[in-house]
């Protein structure tokens, strides 16, 4: 459960950082917007703020699925231990043997 916690985590920290990337590079050319190659420059934009958007739909997804799977428990059965009796120890060595 913790190596997946952690796996999720990862996973969240490498989106996060593509995802500021992304915003990096898209103000990066909206700035070059008005040069001689404004048009690849908006195909380009109009692309990476559609992965941006696909990003950023899939990271919340996985937050909440992350959130979940850490306040999942697990429950486990408490059991006793209780002392043998006479006979019980006797077969118990009887079958060591």
């Amino acid at each position: 459960m913790g190596a997946e916690l952690a796996a999720a985590w990862a996973k969240a920290s490498a989106r996060e950082a593509l995802i500021g990337h992304l915003k990096l590079q898209i103000a990066k050319l909206r700035r070059e917007q008005y040069g001689p190659s404004a048009e690849r420059s908006r195909r380009l934009l109009d692309q990476l703020e559609l992965q941006l958007e696909e990003l950023e739909a899939t990271a919340s997804e996985v937050d909440l699925a992350a959130e979940a799977a850490a306040t999942r428990t697990t429950s486990v059965t408490a059991f006793e231990l209780r002392a043998q009796t006479a006979s019980e120890e006797a077969v118990s060595r009887a079958s060591d043997t």
